[in-house]
């Protein structure tokens, strides 16, 4: 039956105190942290580094399909499922789709990639969900809004989780929007969004679900429900019939906020994660309509264990010093610019030559003495052998500084910029930015690992590479 096969979550790094926003206005402050993306990651970056999590150890030309579901992609016109799928080595033969236009965007990827895999279509689809967004400063959405990732692996073979039925309905209201003029999430009136948006459409939804299947909330574990905030998810459930203690899954509201249309598939990759064969799961988003999803664990779930758990992310943290800095990082406010010279605009022409050795973050291994250099070679720089290569990833292994410098004078959102040597275990060298760091922290001999960054946005679109950083 298909199902889930492997799950993880992203949170970034770094977090913003809400008391640090409030300090900022000279308001009230609300209790808690939200997550921040770093000024280098985005809703694709972040897909990225969930998508890794979880399929560390699968083959990923062995996955055929690759959604990608934000409101908040770094392009309006040119697909990211396609980026994604090429750094992950997917092959350019994989079906990729992007999902947008809703919260509830990631769980309309998991219908579909659940339909793709039931018709024969495709054997396996990972959906991948991210978002981003923005909250005007000195507002309510400023305070909630929080980043994160979460990556579903779909199919029909070592299934972790069954979907045992599915449930959605569509409803046009105008209660969480943005348009295309707008940078910011809009909101109307919260009693408005509690009693005639969220707070009627979810539980009528869930409601209708569960009389068609003859369930009752009494036979589910766990209850994975979006709701923008602790107080609203904890009505909700109330009014379902579901024991905010025993059954509610947490949607970490306090630790990171609204994370959008990452959130309910974090939730459920933290419940899976949890969970026990047999246990039964109840998912339900929220977006101009609802999806609702059935599921239970099968004894397959004991395999569910990605890398870094979704308890590793909330407990992995450091936080933003102040307010301003934040700002600094999403373009909130113009700053002086370095007085130095204006970056070159890269060539598209030389990054789609680089796709392999720069998306990827692929070099070669020879075969005669055992050694990984990047980039790739034709001549080993060890045993000098020609043309005795194969194929190798860089971007699972970790790595040890070497050396490193602090640049006070570069252009960075983040200064000073930290130019890192890193050397691999089996050979190879490469040099590259330092992120996710604190600069009274780096040191040589210090363990990294690689992250796909933003490098830059020149000339209208982005550029992607590698960073390192501290291991979590």
């Amino acid at each position: 039956m298909v199902g889930v096969v492997s799950c993880a979550g992203y949170v970034p790094l770094h977090r913003l105190s809400r008391a640090e926003i409030a300090k900022a206005w000279g308001s009230a402050a609300s209790p808690g942290e939200k997550a921040v993306a770093n000024y280098d990651e985005d809703s694709l970056t972040m897909a990225v580094a969930a998508a890794r999590n979880c399929i560390a150890g699968i083959d990923p030309r062995s996955i055929e399909g690759l959604y990608f579901a934000s409101t908040t992609s770094p392009y309006r016109e040119k697909q990211a499922a396609a980026t994604i799928a090429t750094v992950l080595g997917l092959g350019n033969e994989a079906f990729t789709l992007d999902v947008a236009g809703t919260l509830r965007a990631g769980t309309n990827a998991m219908k579909a990639a659940m339909d793709a895999v039931n018709s024969g279509s495709l054997s396996t689809v990972l959906v991948c969900a991210a978002d981003c967004r923005l909250g005007m400063p000195n507002g309510s959405s400023e305070m909630s809004l929080g980043d994160g990732a979460a990556a579903v692996l779909i199919g029909k073979t070592e299934v972790a989780a069954t979907i045992d039925a599915t449930y959605t309905t569509c409803d046009e209201i105008i209660d969480v929007y943005r348009s295309d003029r707008d940078a910011f999430v809009h909101s109307w009136e919260g009693r408005f969004i509690r009693e005639h948006g969220h707070g009627r459409v979810v539980p009528q939804a869930v409601a209708a679900a569960l009389q068609k299947s003859g369930l009752t909330p009494k036979d589910f574990s766990k209850a994975i429900l979006y709701a923008p905030d602790s107080r609203q998810l904890a009505s909700v459930a109330k009014r379902l019939g579901f024991d905010a203690a025993t059954q509610v899954q947490d949607g970490f509201y306090a630790q990171i906020g609204d994370t959008g249309t990452a959130l309910p598939l974090m939730s459920l990759v933290a419940a899976l994660e949890d969970a026990r064969a047999g246990d039964r799961m109840l998912l339900a988003s929220y977006g101009n309509g609802a999806d609702v999803f059935f599921l239970t664990a099968t004894a397959e779930i004991g395999r569910l264990k990605p890398k870094r758990r979704m308890a590793d992310c909330l407990k992995s943290k450091l936080m933003i010093s102040t307010y301003e800095k934040y700002l600094r990082w999403r373009d909130l406010i113009q700053l002086e610019p370095p007085a130095t010279a204006p970056m070159e605009q890269p060539s598209p022409v030389a990054l789609w030559r680089d796709n392999t050795s720069g998306l990827t973050l692929h070099g070669v291994k020879c075969r005669k003495c055992g050694a990984a250099q990047y980039p790739a070679q034709r001549v080993c720089m060890v045993c000098q052998a020609k043309d005795e290569f194969d194929d190798y990833s860089f971007a699972d292994r970790v790595g040890t500084v070497v050396t490193f410098s602090h640049d006070n004078m570069g252009i960075s959102a983040d200064p000073p910029n930290t130019i890192v040597a890193v050397d691999f275990p089996e050979g190879g060298r490469i040099t590259c930015d330092m992120t996710d760091r604190d600069p009274d922290e780096v040191k040589i001999g210090m363990p990294v690992e690689m992250t796909f960054r933003q490098l830059r946005y020149i000339g209208g679109f982005y550029t992607y590479w590698w960073k390192c950083r501290p291991a979590r």
